[in-house]
């Protein structure tokens, strides 16, 4: 085996329901994206079923290579519920009733007036010397065993309860272990693929200590996250600021927000600063520009209007698509997408219009291929269309194109609106 490493975890979640598929197992993930922000080394994710054999045995493989070991579910009030008295046994560890749960969990059947069985007080059965840790969200309590340099913290399953307990009382913990502050910054970047981006920097990545710069990519955009160490958060913040600033230096044409959730949060941000509209007209898309911008609280202040206008009647009466232009470029052309983005701009009085047309598949012609989409920008200071062939050869690709035809024109719809001359 190798060495295990300062403060490295493995994360082993138990329940034969997720083997089995019945849940799709977030709590992982979640917990991933924590352990990161606070600089823990995670090597290992680890599912077994409600077998105290198994999970004894996972437990000894996950501790053999790692000191630290997050578990979550198998701490109800059933017979199967068996993460506690497995680990307490590993640690050789008796249960006793810890009374402040007792009286939670009491407390809790009388509140909601249910008849408390007397097995859900197995669930207040904690490992001597423990570390408990408080569910606000239910009954079961988690908890942290601390022995010879290994650490075992016990969350509930279900996410609602261990979600805002890790957060708020595990991550504290691990972070007072460590010593140490981490802070990271993530950096957004469309329109470059990730092995593109990677090969501009990787030099710069593989020299760099702290911080660090890890990529992450998803489809049609790329996210390096910045991550620093250092005894106080100003002090990573001091450490990161260079490297922000560097990546915004070289990839000015790509990056679309630091620390953005998305490319639609990205643009109606940048709308409400600027005091600017945009209306979409869709073809191909099919309304779902549209819903992706709406998703972003304060929308409403920036788009009044979106078209879903497949049929060319509509594209010609509603957005004033010549019917000339329809006959002789056809529906999926770049005469098209200007003319809907300059009809939807004019129907709503918006200051921007976007317009999504192409062959989003099955459907096809030798001319007009799967994956042909013109995406047009309308405004006073900029128009333009842009031809993209977004098929990657894949089958059913139909959403992937949909998706990616739509973060195309949120893009260009952002450059339009850090274009702008003049502040409103």
């Amino acid at each position: 085996m190798n060495p295990i490493q300062h403060d490295s975890a493995e994360i082993l979640c138990i329940g034969t329901e997720i083997l089995l598929g019945n849940i799709v197992n977030t709590n992982s993930a979640e917990i991933s994206r924590a352990l990161a922000e606070i600089g823990v080394n995670l090597y290992h994710h680890t599912v077994v079923g409600d077998n105290p054999e198994r999970l004894k045995e996972a437990l000894e493989i996950a501790f053999s290579r790692n000191n630290i070991v997050i578990t979550t579910g198998g701490l109800g009030p059933t017979y199967d519920d068996l993460t506690k008295e497995t680990i307490a046994d590993y640690f050789g560890l008796p249960l006793v009733l810890y009374e402040p749960s007792a009286r939670s969990i009491r407390c809790f059947f009388e509140k909601w007036k249910r008849q408390m069985t007397e097995n859900n007080l197995k669930q207040a059965m904690m490992p001597e010397g423990c570390v408990v840790l408080e569910n606000h969200n239910g009954t079961a309590p988690g908890c942290i065993i601390e022995q010879e340099g290994k650490v075992a913290v016990m969350l509930p399953g279900p996410p609602r309860e261990m979600g805002p307990m890790f957060t708020q009382q595990v991550i504290p913990y691990l972070q007072k272990r460590s010593g140490q502050v981490f802070r990271s910054h993530c950096v957004y970047f469309f329109g470059i693929g990730e092995s593109a981006l990677e090969s501009e920097l990787r030099d710069t990545i593989e020299g760099m200590e702290n911080p660090t710069i890890a990529p992450y990519a998803k489809d049609g955009e790329v996210m390096l996250r910045v991550t620093a160490r250092a005894h106080t958060a100003e002090e990573a913040e001091e450490l990161m600021r260079p490297a922000v600033a560097m990546l915004q230096e070289r990839f000015p044409q790509y990056i679309y927000g630091v620390d953005v959730d998305n490319l639609q949060t990205a643009l109606v941000r940048a709308l409400e600063q600027r005091g600017l509209k945009v209306a979409t007209a869709e073809s191909c898309t099919g309304g779902y520009l549209s819903k992706r911008i709406t998703e972003v609280a304060g929308s409403s202040a920036v788009f009044d209007c979106g078209v879903t206008s497949y049929a060319n009647e509509i594209k010609e009466k509603l957005l004033g698509v010549r019917r000339e232009t329809l006959e002789r470029y056809g529906a999926v052309s770049e005469q098209t997408a200007r003319e809907m983005a300059d009809g939807v701009r004019r129907l709503a009085g918006a200051d921007i219009g976007l317009s999504t047309t192409g062959v989003a598949g099955p459907g096809h012609s030798e001319a007009k291929p799967v994956g042909l989409v013109y995406v047009g920008v309308s405004s006073e200071w900029h128009s333009e269309v842009l031809e993209l062939q977004l098929s990657r050869g894949y089958q059913n690709e139909r959403d992937l194109i949909r998706y990616l035809a739509a973060s195309y024109a949120l893009s260009a719809a952002l450059g339009a609106a850090k274009g702008y001359p003049n502040e409103k």
